[in-house]
């Protein structure tokens, strides 16, 4: 896959704005060196290239009760349920990230919940229920120094 032609005001643009998503325009421009109506022109150009997903507040789970963060690998047994799997898990809330990974395992997904059991029902009656699902591994965090969804533009 070829890198996307950016250039150094689009990098300085998405570098700023992951961590002042709710800037002015003005700030931005102070920042990138632009005017307001050539901000918003470029943020056009970035949107509608697919480099901004969409705009959001970034929560801190503890304060909202989300306490417990876990990883669970999962193992389908053939290709023939991926589909039917991905389809129940991107309609589980609980389930922050989906990733088909490489080795023992067909996925890692990464899991909040408000305490352990509402995690343990999560993983036994609706994850390990699902068909294809022959295993599974959790990984529960202690601790998160560093959790960040800003990119290295």
């Amino acid at each position: 896959m070829n890198e996307p032609k950016f250039d150094a005001i689009d990098r300085a643009i998405l570098t700023f704005i992951q961590s002042n998503g709710r800037a002015a325009y003005a700030d931005i421009g102070a920042h990138a060196g632009l005017s307001v109506s050539a901000v918003n022109e470029r943020l056009k150009k970035l949107q509608n290239a697919g480099a901004i997903r969409g705009y959001g507040a970034i929560l801190e789970p503890a304060a909202i009760g989300l306490e417990v963060l876990a990883y669970v690998s999962v193992l389908i047994d053939w290709s023939v349920h991926n589909e039917a799997f991905l389809e129940a898990v991107m309609d589980m809330p609980e389930v922050l990230e989906c990733h088909h990974v490489t080795g023992d395992w067909s996925y890692l997904l990464k899991i909040r919940t408000r305490s352990n059991d509402a995690l343990e029902d999560v993983i036994s009656n609706r994850i390990k229920l699902l068909p294809g699902v022959t295993r599974s591994q959790t990984v529960i965090a202690l601790k998160s120094p560093k959790e960040s969804a800003v990119l290295p533009v």
